[in-house]
């Protein structure tokens, strides 16, 4: 857990910030050890971490939670597509699932909590608080286009930023599907949206050809591409987030890049719009 949140904290996404040791949190820990040249047998002194914390549920918090329907055609007619539970709000905010939010708080009904009333949670270092997104996520000079990139590895399931030569993030990701492979090759940004609007269109989805039949879906966390949409210079291809971070290298997307929201907004502080995109 203190790794976890040790990595989570750098930029170095371990996955979800539940505890248990994955593939993800030792592919971070390589990741980050190679950024710092640090030996592979040399691990972070993370003793000093408080792996728990206690948190106030909030008005605003039960302020956010609606109601969404199930199929696309109905989803276009809502003014957002937004959480449906106080533990789905609360398990992104900190970086973990909802199964493990309800762990730490065995007998306790959290999606009946009330305001002020106090649960435990994951003591990470920045929560994802949608309330301040964008808004207080500052973004990169437009000049790290000239040194920055972005590398997306489907084999290791990691995207990494780097700047020069130094490596200054890594996030895992779904490379899309067997059926909708991620395009191999050399892109770049077309523009990085919060809260986009999403066209969902079966034909895109099931063959990959745009039809007249489609629906446009309201931002919001529970969107298909979550928070975040990063366009690259391939029409529909793009780097986002999703609704379903527990599934975040284990399920396919269609074509696209999928992250976590949380590091999907992290990644929306690194990047501008020009920024090369390397898919190998």
């Amino acid at each position: 857990m203190q790794l976890q949140i040790f990595l989570d904290g750098r930029n170095f996404g371990p996955g979800v910030v539940d505890g248990h040791e994955g593939e993800f949190t030792r592919k971070a820990l390589a990741l980050y050890q190679q950024s710092q040249n640090m030996p592979s047998n040399v691990v972070p002194d993370v003793s000093s971490i408080t792996p728990y914390t206690d948190y106030a549920v909030t008005a605003d918090d039960l302020g956010r939670l609606g109601t969404m329907a199930v199929e696309p055609v109905d989803q276009a007619q809502q003014k957002s597509l937004p959480y449906t539970r106080l533990s789905e709000l609360l398990a992104e905010r900190f970086h973990t699932t909802v199964a493990f939010v309800t762990e730490l708080n065995a007998g306790r009904s959290v999606d009946a909590l009330t305001a002020e009333e106090v649960i435990r949670v994951p003591n990470i270092q920045r929560p994802f608080r949608v309330v301040n997104y964008p808004s207080g996520y500052a973004r990169p000079p437009a000049s790290v286009v000239e040194t920055r990139r972005v590398l997306v590895d489907t084999r290791l399931r990691m995207l990494r930023v780097t700047d020069g030569s130094r490596l200054l993030a890594a996030f895992p990701l779904t490379p899309g599907s067997q059926e909708h492979p991620a395009p191999l090759g050399e892109w770049k940004i077309t523009g990085a949206v919060p809260w986009p609007w999403y066209r969902y269109d079966e034909g895109v989805l099931k063959r990959g050809v745009r039809t007249e039949t489609f629906y446009n879906l309201p931002p919001g966390p529970n969107s298909p591409v979550g928070v975040l949409w990063t366009g690259l210079n391939r029409p529909g291809v793009g780097i986002h987030g999703t609704s379903f971070p527990e599934t975040i290298g284990r399920a396919g997307s269609h074509g696209c890049i999928r992250l976590s929201n949380w590091d999907a907004a992290t990644f929306y502080t690194l990047v501008q719009k020009g920024m090369a995109v390397t898919i190998q």
